[in-house]
This record gives structure tokens, C-alpha cells and sequence, in this order.
């Protein structure tokens, strides 16, 4: 994401041109989105004409509006955004108070104007800005016979490629039919690895599967690399690293992710720090219950005496249409932050960030213990998209 103009003002209101430069900045675009906003960006409109003879003809013209924002539709596996509202400036093509639709684009910029900008938001700008974000992680999650070829952005988990070869039983006295279909599906593996993976963005690739897949699947790659001369895979070599999962399917990716060898290879991570902290909680939960809370009434009392060492919130809870309870949220991370604690923000499209959703989406790992709160949790807790 680039940031091309900043303006706030003291109280908070202002606006802010930005343009995304890759898919996952529309994921970013999305948490910055508020039902409200008023949104300024290229699109297209279809406008009807008349002839001087009476024929009606429609042509399609690019044209900037600006909408009060009402609907917002994030498609994560395309990375697609779409905004609906209503014109808020007169156009030669579109009447004020109408409604259009505006769908957000790659290397196009957008201007966002809010009447209160928060830290979170703010904050959601700066990470998506910061080149140095860009870590990436890719993995392939294999069994015989099916592989989830995954991208671990900082933002969110993203399946690629899922590849699906049925492979036959071997029979007594005859394993060709098997050894030729476990090559097919090496094949496609690969492939979709070629095809998937930016070797220059991403710094560790992951192969895991149960019992001797993964290997035998390297074994495959890299002989197959050596016989075309694949330089790509060759020089990449190192980035490879096997591990053992359960399964195949793209659930084993959390297991994968809180492996200590991986969490040491990807330390500098966004997404390994959001599942190492997601487990130190569970520790905490089970060694000293005293000093893990997750719901919002429970952990904003925790905030209020100063205990909050580690507060792990999910980003969906910023997405809340109701203000008053948004702005909670906001609360409690500035409570924590001015009080010396660490704040994870963790993305609801993470597999951590899924798991943190059970818990109300919001948790935190004390300094000191507290006694067990009794009061039943709030309903304001309650999350909503």
C-alpha cells in the first residue's frame, strides 16, 4: 500500500489517498472501511445515450465519485472489494443521493474521509505501508493424493492451489499404476508451486504431510529441478523446509505454524508471533487461570487494574457497525498500550485469528494474577461484521 496524502486534523477527522499495490491491501482497505466514510475513487459507470434519430446506445464511462459509504463486500479469496453508498457530489453522470457502486482496484488510488479517525485505524495505515511487513510464508500441506498449496501474509491465510490426484492401492507384484500416479501429483504439486510462490517475497516455504510425503515429495522436486535446470528451485533450496503435520488439509496449518522449529525459522513474523502468543495464552489458562481472561467485560476489568501484560484481539471486532461498541475496543487498546502492555492485533482470515474468534475474539495474559470474575460475561462482547 503506498500513502500518497495524509490530512487530520486535531479532533481526529481528516482524510487520507492511498493505492493499493497487491491483493492484500484490500484486505487492509476493508478494516479501514467504515459504514459512514465517505469514499472517493475511479469507477465505471454505464450511461445511456440518445441519437438525434431516437436509437438508445449505452457506452460504459470512467468517471470519480464520491460515496457516503452504506455496504462494503470483501470477496478474501479474490481479494476483491466492493463499496456501495450514496453520490455525495454532484456528477455529470450520476444525480447526488444515488446510489452506485464502486469497486476498489489495484495501482488506483482512493481517497478515505472520516469524521473520526482512531489509533487502531491509524495503526492498520501504518502496517500496511510498511514494506518491511512483507515477510511472507508459503506452505504446502500434502497426504498422498492431496495438497493445499497456502500463502501466510502478514494479513491473512490464502489458499492458492489445491491439487486432488486419486492414487490407486498398490497390488501385489505391481506398483506401477501407483508410482505413476504419485509422480502426476508430484507434478502438480510443483507446478502450482512455480506458478504460486514469489521466491522473492517469500523467505521460508513449509512441506508438511504424516509419514514420508513430504520427503519423497522433495526427493521429486528437486531431481526434477536438477534435470531441467530449474534455477528458480535451485537457488531456493534453502527456503525449504519439512515438517510433520497430521494431514493433508489446510486445518493441519495451525499445527504446522506452532511447531517450535518452525517458530524459530519464522520468529520475524507476524504470523508466527500471533500463534506463539495464542498458545502462551492457552498455557497460561491451564497452568494459572488466575492470570488468562478472554471475553470483553472480564478483560476490560483486567485493563482497568493495570494488569494486562499481553492483549490478543481479533480485527473483526474493529469491523463492529455499532460506534459506541467499536470505540470500546478502541478503549481497551489504548488502555493497554498507555499502560506499557504489548497489543497483537490477530486478522479473523489468520488460522489464529479463527481460533481467537471462539473466544469472543478478545483475550489477555496478565502480570499478576487476579481472583476468578463471577460476573457473567456482557452480551457487548458479541461480535458482528
Amino acid at each position: 500500500m503506498k500513502l500518497l496524502h495524509k490530512d487530520i486534523e486535531k479532533d481526529n477527522a481528516g482524510q487520507v489517498t492511498l493505492m493499493p499495490e497487491e491483493a492484500e491491501d484490500m484486505w487492509h482497505t476493508y478494516n479501514l472501511l467504515q459504514v459512514g466514510d465517505s469514499l472517493r475513487a475511479s469507477t465505471i459507470r454505464k450511461v445511456q445515450t440518445e441519437s438525434q434519430t431516437g436509437s438508445v446506445g449505452s457506452s460504459r464511462v470512467r468517471t470519480t465519485l464520491t460515496l457516503c459509504v452504506e455496504t462494503i463486500d470483501f470477496d478474501s479469496q479474490a481479494c476483491q472489494l466492493r463499496v456501495k453508498g450514496t453520490n455525495l457530489e454532484e456528477n455529470q453522470y450520476v444525480k447526488m443521493g444515488a446510489y452506485h457502486t464502486i469497486e476498489l482496484e489495484l495501482n488506483r488510488k482512493f481517497t478515505l474521509a472520516k469524521k473520526s479517525w482512531d489509533s487502531v485505524v491509524l495503526d492498520r495505515i501504518e502496517q500496511a505501508c510498511d514494506a518491511t511487513q512483507k515477510a511472507d510464508v508459503a506452505a504446502v500441506v500434502m497426504q498422498e493424493g492431496l495438497a493445499n498449496l497456502v500463502l501466510v501474509t502478514p494479513a491473512m491465510t490464502l489458499l492458492r492451489a489445491k491439487v486432488e490426484v486419486t492414487i490407486p492401492r498398490k497390488r501385489r507384484g505391481s506398483c506401477t499404476q501407483h508410482e505413476k500416479a504419485l509422480e502426476r501429483f508430484y507434478e502438480a504439486v510443483m507446478q502450482a508451486i512455480l506458478r504460486h510462490i514469489n521466491f522473492d517475497v517469500v523467505k521460508c516455504i513449509l512441506v508438511a504431510s504424516p509419514g514420508f510425503v513430504k520427503d519423497q515429495f522433495i526427493t521429486y522436486l528437486f531431481r526434477e529441478a536438477v534435470r531441467h535446470d530449474n534455477k528458480i528451485l535451485l537457488e531456493n533450496r534453502p527456503k525449504f523446509m519439512l515438517v510433520h503435520s497430521s494431514s493433508g488439509h489446510k486445518y493441519s496449518l495451525k499445527e504446522i505454524l506452532s511447531d517450535p522449529t518452525v517458530t524459530n525459522r519464522l520468529s520475524d513474523t507476524k504470523a508466527a508471533g500471533e500463534v506463539k502468543a495464542l498458545e502462551d495464552f492457552y498455557k497460561m489458562l491451564q497452568h494459572e487461570p488466575d492470570r488468562a481472561f478472554y471475553g470483553l467485560a472480564h478483560v476490560e476489568k483486567a485493563a482497568e487494574a493495570l494488569a494486562i501484560d499481553t492483549l490478543l484481539i481479533s480485527d473483526k471486532l474493529f469491523r463492529h457497525q455499532d460506534v459506541p461498541t467499536r470505540s470500546r475496543y478502541v478503549r481497551l487498546v489504548d488502555n493497554v498500550r498507555d499502560n506499557g502492555g504489548n497489543v497483537r492485533i490477530f486478522s479473523s482470515l489468520h488460522v489464529s485469528g479463527e481460533q481467537l474468534t471462539q473466544l469472543s475474539g478478545v483475550a489477555a495474559i496478565l502480570r499478576f494474577p487476579i481472583a476468578d470474575l463471577s460476573e457473567p460475561e456482557d452480551d457487548s462482547s458479541s461480535d458482528d461484521d
